[in-house]
């Protein structure tokens, strides 16, 4: 999507992209090491143990690849830590042009980098800065204002809602990334995920609603979802399909490591055009 600042020039950001890959995705990986997974546990319950484990997470490294509704294909590298909360992801988007992005979550921003192509746009910076309080105060709210809010999604939300499937069930045994994994799949309706919540505490509940939400947005009404679980009851590998407004989402995130720290630093002011100042100036 694009972005208008600065007496309307627009800054192509690939906002969209961003807002699935937050907000989509799983879990946990296992570890290389890992012996055969637990092929002999309901698929119930070794759904339900996987997801379980991760709420203990405090950071990850996953993979990313797939499609996304009005975007094609997309293709990413992240670290996440949830304590603080902080990300970085490197994408790119093969159907919109040959340009890579790199995003930043930290101290409660969002930071959008266009490398070289985007400075010879914006006066010699790289960064675009997305603060969703600064613009809430300011009366705006654009989409940046609204991704900035999903960087808060626990993924760890998104392996629960294959407990909710009606037709969940074992389809094998598989090697993913060197690790044995048992593989899990169902589908599941957004009504049957709305039902999920009503034993959580408030502020999973919270989490959780925000998640369904974002594919409610989308025009999904129901995910297929995929699960690889390794011998340790990790998530090594999910997927999530759907048919959306704009187009289908088939999203598969793989898990290199897990419980490693995790830096992000912000980007040098020098470099970055903070969009909430931007606004504030057009509109004095």
């Amino acid at each position: 999507m694009s972005i208008s600042v600065r007496g309307g020039r627009k800054r192509t950001a690939g906002v969209a992209l961003a807002a699935v890959l937050l907000g989509g995705g799983a879990v946990s990986c296992g570890s290389e090491k890992s012996d055969k997974a637990g092929a002999d546990m309901a698929p119930v319950a070794a759904v339900k143990k996987a997801a379980a484990k991760t709420e203990d997470l405090t950071s990850f490294t996953f993979r990313m690849k797939g499609s996304a509704p009005g975007d094609g294909r997309v293709q990413a590298d992240a670290s996440m830590s949830t304590e603080p909360l902080a990300m970085q992801m490197k994408m790119s988007a093969p159907d919109q042009g040959p340009d890579k992005v790199e995003l930043r979550y930290v101290g409660g921003a969002l930071y959008l980098g266009g490398g070289a192509a985007a400075a010879k746009e914006m006066d010699g910076k790289s960064w675009i800065k997305f603060d969703a309080k600064t613009l809430a105060e300011q009366g705006g709210k654009p989409a940046a204002s609204s991704l900035s809010g999903q960087a808060d999604n626990n993924p760890a939300d998104q392996s629960a809602f294959l407990t909710g499937s009606k037709d969940l069930k074992k389809v094998g045994t598989e090697p993913v990334g060197g690790v044995e994994t048992t593989h899990y799949t169902g589908t599941v309706t957004m009504d049957q995920l709305h039902k999920l919540l009503k034993d959580e505490d408030a502020a999973t509940k919270k989490r959780r609603e925000k998640s369904i939400k974002q594919y409610e947005d989308m025009g999904i009404k129901q995910l297929t979802m995929d699960m690889w679980v390794d011998g340790e009851d990790h998530t090594k590998q999910f997927r999530a399909r759907g048919k959306a407004d704009k187009g289908a989402l088939d999203m598969t995130f793989t898990f290199l490591d897990y419980n490693k720290p995790v830096h992000v630093e912000a980007p040098p002011k020098k470099l970055v055009m903070d969009l909430g100042a931007e606004m504030k100036g057009l509109q004095g």
